[in-house]
């Protein structure tokens, strides 16, 4: 591998993207709130110039970069020598030892975004991306359409930077995600309908008021945030490339960026060159992608949402056709499971790594297992899963799955009786699980 010996420091890269480009034909678009080919009607994604990225940065120069996402920023579509930063990224990548060795893996590592600031989801990586890219195109106005976590992190980063903001979820969301947006003091619209509906309304909107949209007219830019989730999994693996990795699927988006990140990091020779398996993780009640890829279609067909699942419901996913792509030309897998299944996923890795994750997270443990039991997992195999957001704004999802306290007196022989209960109880699970 060979390295630029004269790199410039972390933040003052000169900026290495150099327009949009449509992903089928190769059209090319300015750098400006564009997301759809007029010619393809395929999605507009961001170009780089790699050999200027190759002469400016160095392992050495990413180490020493911010304890954030911004460490990589001459690979992100951004100009401003001074982003957006709430301390978003660098979360653990955490060597897993009790699921590991609950499901018969010798190398399994958690990359834990349900712990990523400033709202406990991966969302904070795309959004600080878009509206840093929002402010330099000039909106003061900024919106989104979201399953929750992206509207917690629009209208916490948009307060942040002093940003108005107006998002959109639908109306029958979690509690906490709810409470998660409005604490912030945004707009926010609850629709009477899916996140299809929700997102259809926001292109109407978009177009008449000429806001900026993360996740549709500034979606090229906002979607490049989820390639730091590859960045920083080379670079916590010792600058090496996992071999197999599992990502809850929804629009397909955060799927596609991972597999960017890794080969952005192959080209600009940062790390070895090293095919990496991608499986994909679907909730059976909103499974359009895991469905084509069992049926061996490279077409999506659009479903409607019916699942606990809710921050991957997406029944229409814009980057679906490219998801069964990567899995496939990778020899990964795409599953989907029930609902009883997400919520043992998440008391799975829960009571094994200490890590509450909202269904997302379920559902990708769940696959994971799955995948497993297929014998679709080499147990000596690096693999890595992606848990993107926080159980505790999901609590309904599991409430009525994890039994109630004891409630006793508050004197020894009432706690005696109430561990002696306990540990019967217990031994009664146990013979059951072994019946």
């Amino acid at each position: 591998m060979t390295q630029a010996t004269q790199p410039q420091t972390s933040l003052s890269f000169a900026p290495t993207f150099t327009h949009l480009v449509s992903k089928e034909g190769g059209v090319k678009y300015p750098l400006k709130a564009l997301h759809v080919c007029e010619e393809t009607f395929s999605p507009l994604e961001v170009a780089y110039d790699y050999e200027a990225i190759r002469n400016q940065v160095t392992r050495t120069t990413i180490e020493a970069g911010p304890n954030s996402i911004w460490r990589y920023k001459a690979f992100l579509p951004v100009e401003s020598q001074n982003p957006i930063d709430v301390g978003t990224g660098m979360t653990p990548l955490v060597k897993s030892t009790r699921l590991a060795r609950r499901l018969g893996l010798k190398n399994l590592y958690i990359k834990n975004d349900a712990v990523n600031m400033p709202t406990l989801s991966f969302k904070d990586r795309v959004v600080s991306v878009a509206l840093t890219r929002a402010k330099e195109l000039g909106f003061t106005t900024v919106s989104c359409a979201s399953t929750g976590n992206l509207a917690n992190s629009t209208a916490a980063i948009a307060a942040h930077a002093g940003l108005d903001c107006c998002v959109f979820i639908p109306s029958d969301l979690e509690a906490g995600k709810v409470l998660g947006t409005l604490v912030y003091n945004p707009t926010l619209m609850a629709v009477k309908g899916n996140y299809d509906q929700v997102n259809r309304l926001c292109c109407e909107v978009g177009n008449t008021y000429g806001w900026g949209f993360v996740n549709i007219n500034l979606r090229p830019y906002y979607s490049e945030g989820s390639k730091t989730l590859g960045f920083e999994v080379a670079e916590q693996l010792g600058w090496k490339l996992p071999d197999h990795v599992v990502a809850p699927l929804a629009s397909g988006s955060l799927y596609t960026k991972i597999y960017k990140g890794f080969q952005e990091f192959i080209k600009t020779g940062l790390v070895e060159d090293k095919q990496v398996r991608f499986s994909g993780a679907q909730a059976e009640g909103c499974s359009p992608i895991a469905t084509a890829f069992k049926e061996g279609r490279d077409f999506v067909t659009p479903v409607k949402p019916n699942t606990i699942a809710k921050s991957i419901a997406i029944g229409n996913p814009a980057d679906g056709y490219y998801a069964l792509d990567i899995a496939r030309k990778t020899n990964g897998n795409i599953e989907s499971v029930s609902d009883p299944e997400i919520v043992e996923g998440i008391k799975l890795l829960a009571e094994t790594e200490g890590i509450f994750t909202e269904t997302a997270g379920g559902t990708t443990v769940a696959v994971l297992k799955k995948l497993v039991e297929a014998g679709k997992i080499d147990p000596e195999e690096t693999t890595v899963i992606y848990i993107t957001g926080n159980g505790l704004k999901t609590q309904e999802a599991v409430q009525e799955y994890i039994g109630q306290p004891l409630l006793i007196d508050p004197k020894l022989e009432s706690f005696e009786r109430a561990l002696e209960r306990s540990r019967t109880l217990d031994r009664l699970d146990w013979q059951q699980v072994l019946v």
